[in-house]
């Protein structure tokens, strides 16, 4: 018996001496935090030789910058979530991220494992892969069906055209506005208005070029865009201010939002969210109908910090996380966003989650949303969006096409 106490003591000394700890910072939001410290537990209980800290990000004006400041002073995590492209753009520009390729075929068969062959294609960084995306949430529009519906329409408007027919029906200019077309103006704005509708327009296409850092919106698509929200405002078919809750009053028949607003709607609107129909963004009116409609992603994933002495032991966890689709159901349970896969409406695993229509929707378009540019400058480029194309639509300052040359050769002096 004393031999038997003797190893056990001996055996919990050898694997207190030789655990490793790792130190995870989560998104500062209740629901992702519930499910890493759910997932973690799991782990912590089953691998005692690398143990998992989880921490939220530090509080700061934003996750962004709190990771700057870690890093700065020495004090980064092993490895965070909450990383969106371009901020990923920048942290690899500086070397702090390890590139998740250099794990090789372990690598490979995670993504494949995951699949998301096609997805982590809009992540490659100057050809490498530092990013490992945990979920996309696409923006779509909603409209209200029933008041289309008094309208004499059974699908919500597809095309500018579209939208200037509705308009003509329904705005007034007043007190009735046919679309929120302009989210606000937060930098981060821009993800959610102008670059959801180049996104829609392009088939998808870049809307900065970022291996010859120049713009890529001052082509015919681009001009289409600045035309259609000039238009917006100048027939008083949307209005630079709409109120509180403009969509659930009947004030607007449409607006742009991600899955993040769904159980808020329930519980606020209940009877509003059942008139609710989806669609794409808006597009011009020469899109081909047989062709995919592309809208912009908001996705954040995972990276390790090249400062992590357990590189190794964090693309170990991360791994053993993402190879298992129930933690991804998991994910879907605790969050309700969709998890970066591209088998969310046809792996049975997920089935039951398609009963809910708003859940369904997002899911079907996750493999045609696409990330922001990968680029070191996000701040600064969508600050000058802001401020030299977006406003002067808003408030009719020259001609579109004037603006748009005037935005695209002050941004294209930022990118070079």
């Amino acid at each position: 018996m004393r031999k038997v106490l003797i190893g056990l003591i001996l055996g919990l000394i050898v694997t207190l001496t030789w655990a490793v700890e790792l130190v995870f910072w989560t998104a500062p939001n209740p629901l992702q935090e519930e499910f890493w410290k759910t997932i973690v537990a799991q782990w912590n209980k089953a691998r005692p030789d690398i143990q998992i800290k989880v921490q939220t990000i530090p509080a700061a004006g934003s996750s962004e910058e709190a990771i700057l400041t870690a890093i700065a002073a020495g004090n980064a995590p092993d490895f965070s979530e909450n990383i969106f492209s371009g901020f990923a753009a920048q942290l690899a520009d500086i070397g702090a991220i390890y590139p998740l390729d250099t794990f090789g075929a372990d690598f490979q068969k995670l993504i494949e494992t995951r699949k998301m062959k096609n997805i982590i294609e809009g992540w490659k960084i100057k050809g490498k892969y530092y990013v490992f995306p945990i979920y996309s949430n696409p923006m779509l529009f909603w409209w209200r069906g029933d008041l289309l519906k008094k309208l004499g329409y059974n699908n919500p408007p597809r095309t500018y055209n579209d939208i200037y027919e509705v308009s003509k029906k329904f705005a007034d200019g007043k007190t009735k506005f046919t679309m929120q077309v302009v989210v606000g103006r937060n930098w981060w704005d821009r993800w959610f208005d102008f670059i959801t509708y180049y996104y829609a327009a392009s088939g998808g296409k870049p809307y900065i070029d970022v291996a010859k850092r120049k713009v890529n919106f001052d082509d015919d698509t681009g001009k289409q865009i600045v035309q259609f929200i000039y238009t917006m405002f100048e027939k008083k078919y949307t209005a630079v201010e709409l109120g509180d809750n403009p969509f659930y009053k009947g004030v607007i028949l449409g607006k742009i939002t991600g899955p993040w607003e769904v159980n808020w709607a329930k519980e606020t609107f209940p009877k509003v969210v059942p008139e609710i129909w989806f669609s794409a963004p808006p597009v011009p009116d020469n899109y081909p109908k047989d062709k995919p409609i592309y809208t912009f992603a908001d996705s954040k994933g995972l990276v390790i910090y090249s400062t992590s002495k357990y590189k190794k032991e964090a693309f170990e966890f991360i791994s053993w996380v993402f190879s298992n689709a129930q933690n991804d159901a998991l994910w879907i349970e605790k969050t309700k966003m969709p998890p970066a896969r591209e088998d969310l409406t046809t792996n049975p695993l997920f089935a039951k989650y398609m009963d809910d229509k708003f859940f369904k929707a997002y899911c079907e378009f996750v493999p045609y949303a696409v990330p922001p540019a990968l680029i070191d400058k996000t701040i600064d480029i969508q600050q000058a969006m802001t401020t030299q194309l977006i406003e002067p639509l808003m408030y009719l300052k020259g001609k579109p096409l004037d603006i748009l040359d005037k935005a695209v050769k002050e941004i294209n002096k930022l990118l070079f």
